[in-house]
């Protein structure tokens, strides 16, 4: 698991990846409470 961790540059695209998540999760909530 950290080998590919280390490949893939530090795990920057996973942070990334996670806040794109979270962001469309955030999105989806907020849409739900508007409607």
């Amino acid at each position: 698991m950290s080998r590919g961790y280390e490949e893939n540059g530090g795990g920057y695209s996973n942070s990334f990846a996670l806040i794109v998540v979270l962001f469309i999760l955030l999105i989806i909530v907020g849409a739900s409470f508007l409607y």
